[in-house]
């Protein structure tokens, strides 16, 4: 799977994950659980088990099942997220304290 190169997330999911899987993917009934802007739930079949809070909590009111549309885009979300994070971390170790002497 391209999407896990270069990841170690894989290695920190629980030894039992594939049970944990199929017992959230049956408890939503096999269906996404996305709910949109008017508060219906999308009728694809799940096929992904997500983390609502992003970490290595995999506690069943953790878990959530989504359809491979509503994962991508959440992931996708939660990696630009992390990407501007450290990108603010990074350009504030550059940040001037001080004025510029040409501009005194």
């Amino acid at each position: 799977m391209p999407q896990w190169s270069g990841s170690d997330r894989r290695s920190r999911l629980p030894a039992d994950w594939v049970r944990i899987r199929a017992r959230i993917l049956r408890r939503d009934g096999y269906r996404c659980t996305h709910l949109d802007d008017l508060g219906e739930r999308c009728a694809e079949p799940a096929s992904d088990v997500d983390h609502v809070l992003p970490g290595d909590d995999h506690r069943d009111a953790n878990l959530t099942s989504l359809c491979g549309w509503h994962h991508r885009q959440k992931s996708s979300k939660e990696g630009a997220a992390a990407k501007a994070a450290n990108w603010r971390r990074q350009n504030a170790k550059f940040r001037r304290t001080e004025d510029h002497p040409g501009l005194l």
